[in-house]
């Protein structure tokens, strides 16, 4: 198929030579006219050699690279993707009988920029961040149910809110496929819960914390435990399955509380250890009494979601960690962490650190901590890399 035409500036080809997936603005000497984004582009170099194809948009960041071969982004194409990121899923050991959730596709780690897509049981939940891909997301859908060969019973479409320029596009989330019979309910290691993808926040659940929750179990025993920014609970049903002597969640929305309650009773019907509160984070930890949790979990929403954000990004870091170090109990431990992709893994680690430096506790680093497998990032995109954390000891 042909393309329309992108052409760079001399020497700018030098990072995609590296693989990297990005194409700036800045970099483009000229383009086809008519351009409409979204629109499959091939990119060459000011000597005139192919060097990427991709999908255009408007941006600093002006072209997402599908391929580095020159071949027709089609069906076909879709369909290897998909089949290669679920063949990675299954070499991990993640699709189980006890384990029905995990991501399919997270973006430039799959070679797939904009594009994520989780699974939760018979459900696969698909989320655009590039108008390249809601443009797609019918040829994407129907190669997600080839390469499923049946398995799968619904695909909804939830883009709203992540797309830019969304207003042109007349967006709505809604079913692709299926959405006449469905089970919100799947399991994570053996654990239940519920997968609101319709309503609530990213895809339904946060599946990229799975190793870190199972790490939290082992710890868990005997514990008080503090799950901040709970959303639907998964670090308190983990904690309780762990053996932990009383489990407190808080969220500021009422409706996560109650998906943790829900949650929790889904594995745990009679549980009395378990209690959950909608309130503000920060006016619970500056209120509970001192030593009340000997196990605290820190895992709030993105402070800083572009770079303009990044300084007050980590003194909301620093406030945070530094009432925690001043609450937790002697012979804590403290599970923190960032989500801010534009954070860096240093950057969080020097606010935690002057966090703990104020408190004048004695802490000591038990385990650094990023996103799973299925999360994976591309050697050739480190900007992939978004999830961090410390597991801190605190005397």
């Amino acid at each position: 198929m042909s393309y329309k035409k992108i052409i760079l500036k001399p020497k700018k080809e030098e990072s995609l030579r590296r693989f990297h997936p990005w194409i700036f603005s800045g970099a483009i000497q000229r383009k086809d006219d008519d351009l409409y984004e979204g629109e499959i582009v091939n990119v060459f170099t000011s000597s005139g050699d192919f060097i990427a194809v991709g999908h255009y948009q408007i941006g600093s960041i002006e072209v997402r690279v599908l391929s580095f071969d020159e071949r027709d982004i089609n069906r076909e194409f879709w369909k290897q993707r998909l089949s290669a990121a679920l063949g990675l899923r299954q070499a991990l050991g993640l699709i189980r009988n006890d384990n029905t959730a995990y991501r399919l596709v997270h973006g430039e780690g799959d070679f797939l920029p904009g594009l994520i897509i989780d699974i939760y049981g018979e459900t696969a939940v698909m989320q655009s961040h590039s108008v390249g891909m809601h443009l797609s997301r019918k040829e994407i859908s129907e190669a997600l149910l080839s390469v499923f060969a049946g398995k799968l019973k619904n695909i909804y479409y939830k883009s709203e809110t992540t797309l830019p320029n969304k207003e042109s596009l007349d967006m709505e989330n809604g079913y692709l496929f299926g959405g006449e019979s469905v089970d919100y309910v799947s399991v994570e290691n053996g654990l239940k819960f519920y997968a609101d993808w319709e309503k609530g926040q990213k895809t339904g659940f946060f599946v990229d914390q799975r190793d870190n929750r199972s790490l939290l179990e082992k710890y868990s025993s005997g514990r008080s435990v503090l799950n901040m920014f709970c959303y639907t609970g998964g670090f308190s049903f983990y904690a309780l399955r762990g053996g932990a002597k009383l489990v407190h969640s808080v969220d500021s929305s009422a409706k996560a509380v109650m998906l943790t309650d829900n949650n929790v009773k889904l594995n745990f019907p009679t549980e009395t250890r378990h209690q959950a509160f909608a309130e503000d984070a920060f006016k619970y930890l500056r209120e509970m009494e001192k030593d009340a949790y000997d196990l605290i979990v820190l895992d709030p929403p993105a402070f800083a979601k572009h770079r303009g954000a990044i300084k007050n990004a980590l003194q909301g870091y620093k406030r945070l960690n530094a009432v925690a170090f001043d609450k937790i109990a002697s012979g804590g431990i403290l599970f923190t962490f960032s989500c801010s992709q534009a954070i860096s893994r240093e950057a969080f680690r020097l606010a935690v650190f002057s966090a703990a430096a104020q408190s004048g506790r004695k802490v000591r680093i038990l385990h650094q901590l990023t996103q799973p497998a299925d999360h994976p990032v591309s050697i050739y995109h480190p900007e992939g890399e978004y999830l961090k954390g410390l597991v801190l000891y605190v005397e």
